[in-house]
């Protein structure tokens, strides 16, 4: 029962990290986000571009923080380091290339998740309790927090639904 319920646990935080169900997927939000829009706040606090990097770097140190063993983990500075500066992306090879590492940094969670060798469960020695399924669960949390940011924020552009 217990070898089940861990590998169903696997399966449904897989399934909850690449998105989609009862929500729009982060692919289907970033898609054809048109460039000229891209750093437009429609009145609210953050840009497209603002929204993506958030994303992308709060995954990419939820990821290394639980990837610790190789004990290069640095803390960012909260909110400061969290967050983009400029509304504009500086180029649509930056863009592409933030969406691109949101996907990769998600795969090698999904990578984690799918190896025996890590447990969901036990908390990491190099942290204050935290454990794998606490993390997988924070990036679904966050990840999705922010989709639907950038969701209303097309919505508020008039380019929802996409096409």
């Amino acid at each position: 029962m217990a070898a089940n319920l861990d590998a169903v646990l696997r399966q449904e935080l897989i399934v909850a990290l690449r998105g989609g169900n009862a929500h729009v997927s982060f692919e289907e939000v970033v898609a054809d986000f048109p460039a000229h829009l891209r750093a437009e706040k429609a009145g609210l606090p953050y840009s497209a571009w603002q929204l993506l990097e958030h994303i992308r770097i709060a995954q990419n140190d939820i990821l290394r923080f639980s990837k610790y063993e190789d004990g290069k983990y640095k803390e960012l500075n909260f909110p400061d380091d969290y967050w983009p500066k400029d509304s504009a992306p500086p180029s649509a090879l930056a863009w592409n290339r933030s969406v691109a590492s949101v996907l990769s940094d998600r795969d090698e969670m999904v990578q984690l998740l799918v190896d025996q060798r890590y447990s969901l469960t036990d908390a990491f020695p190099w942290g204050d309790g935290q454990n794998l399924i606490r993390e997988a669960i924070l990036i679904v949390d966050h990840t999705s927090y922010h989709v639907g940011e950038l969701l209303t924020l097309r919505r508020m552009l008039g380019i929802w639904p996409a096409g």
